[in-house]
């Protein structure tokens, strides 16, 4: 019989023995990655490590204790239950089998589809009958309203053809009044496909005027009836121009621009700023669960063995909540902006490089009443549509996504969860995460969140190689 794990052991158990020997009953107990947090009846609360070998193990193991907590009220079954260990009997303890990871999508916006299943029943090798072909009576009994019909039924299908060239003639001018309307419609064909060929691009100049096109261009190139080199003439003009204006003007870069406002916003509102490192230790991420899921894990840019390209900015927004608290009045409130890095998969709105801004709050006034009211505060400073809507998270669980149209822009959490424990933190706390280059994005109604990003091709959306 494997031993049991703290967590276990407290189950069966139902009580907790104190350092002093004092038993406790339980009320109720949370379990993170490597702790486990208990609530006694008498309203102590204890956390201990979730391990096998731990002194409280071992206690909760034995039988012994000196004196029973009078607040608990224990009952004399409960102590007799920690006594006897009958529920032992029939029980085999082995190691917990992992769970399945969760994506981090749940329910509202899951596109599976259900899995077509195929009969496993064996194909028939006997030939198929061929079908009988219908008599077809000579030309000659055919009237001669008719034979047109015929002979182009069977043209059309390819599996027949005239016999002679003198049914050829005849059907052609078996009936005359059809030649003026077939003529008039072989023109108009001919006219769509001369205009769709003017309007059709190859896709090398296509790629090159979608990277030369903006918003506010109002170029819709399935419609226009300009040549590829006018269009691109037009365009590498306004960008041109563009690019002067800004040189000559503000000469700003907007990521670092919408940096330095978000700093001045969340200063302003009372949160510090803090720098950390890009380089975190990979133990980082394993505290935040992340080598739980095979996705996530595969996402992350490892140094060596020890050391990975940070992910996120939590786990050091973790640290400092869990110093700060020991300086700082109530409640806490910090924020950091800088580059995270995934292997993310190519598309409109990831990106392997990125900005985040993540704030975060501790202690009084952490609710999701006032989560919400900041989440609308800082959207509204920065002139962002936007939606609430309720998911889950492998990493944190419940969340508050924070929506424009289909693309999420933020998941917002109001604490404590479960892996609080793992990083000394105690108190009730709110946070959003926000990637900068979306917030771009939503803002000037890119169709890529390169546009926005840290590029060599492209500056404040605008495609450089002109």
């Amino acid at each position: 019989m494997d031993r049991p794990t703290l967590e276990r052991l407290v189950k069966l158990n139902g009580v907790w023995l104190s350092r002093k020997d004092v038993l406790h009953g339980v009320s109720r107990y949370e379990v993170s990655r490597q702790n486990i947090r208990i609530t006694m009846d008498c309203g102590d609360v204890v956390t201990a490590r979730n391990s096998r070998n731990s002194a409280s193990a071992r206690s909760l193991r034995n039988s012994k204790y000196k004196k029973v907590c009078k607040k608990c009220r224990l009952s004399d079954d409960r102590i007799q239950r920690f006594v006897s260990k009958n529920f032992y009997e029939g029980i085999t303890f082995v190691e917990p089998i992992a769970k399945a990871s969760v994506s981090k999508k749940v329910g509202k916006k899951d596109t599976s589809r259900p899995v077509s299943t195929v009969s496993s029943q064996p194909v028939s090798s006997q030939p198929v009958p061929s079908q009988p072909v219908p008599f077809q009576p000579p030309l000659s009994q055919i009237p001669a309203t008719q034979k047109t019909e015929s002979v182009s039924m069977k043209s059309d299908s390819g599996s027949m053809k005239p016999e002679s060239k003198s049914e050829v003639k005849f059907m052609s001018n078996s009936n005359p009044t059809e030649k003026p309307e077939q003529s008039e419609q072989q023109n108009v064909k001919a006219e769509k496909t001369e205009k769709t060929e003017k309007k059709s691009f190859s896709p090398s100049q296509r790629s090159r005027l979608e990277s030369l096109l903006v918003s506010d261009d109002e170029i819709d190139l399935e419609q226009t009836d300009m040549s590829f080199s006018e269009i691109e003439s037009l365009l590498t003009g306004r960008r041109k121009k563009e690019l002067c204006d800004i040189y000559a003007n503000s000469r700003e870069h907007m990521l670092a621009k919408l940096e330095r406002d978000i700093s001045a916003f969340l200063i302003s509102k009372g949160f510090i700023e803090i720098k950390s490192s890009i380089l975190i230790p990979e133990e980082y991420i394993i505290r935040m669960g992340i080598d739980k899921d095979e996705e996530l894990s595969k996402q992350i840019f490892r140094t060596d063995d020890n050391l990975c390209l940070r992910p996120m900015l939590a786990p050091v927004l973790y640290n400092y909540l869990a110093r700060f608290d020991k300086v700082l009045p109530d409640p806490v409130k910090i924020f950091e902006i800088g580059p995270c890095y995934r292997k993310e998969s190519d598309g409109s709105s990831h990106l392997e490089e990125f900005t985040m801004v993540n704030f975060c709050q501790m202690g009084e006034g952490s609710t999701r009443e006032n989560l919400i009211a900041l989440l609308d505060e800082f959207l509204t400073f920065l002139g962002i549509d936007y939606t609430i809507e309720g998911d889950e998270c492998m990493v944190y669980g419940a969340t508050v996504d924070v929506m424009h149209g289909d693309m999420e822009l933020s998941s917002a959490v109001v604490g404590p969860v479960p892996m609080d424990m793992d990083w000394g933190v105690s108190k009730p706390w709110i946070g959003a995460g926000f990637g900068l280059e979306r917030l771009l994005k939503a803002r000037h109604k890119f169709k890529n969140i390169k546009r926005g990003s840290r590029s060599e091709f492209y500056y404040n959306g605008i495609y450089t190689k002109l």
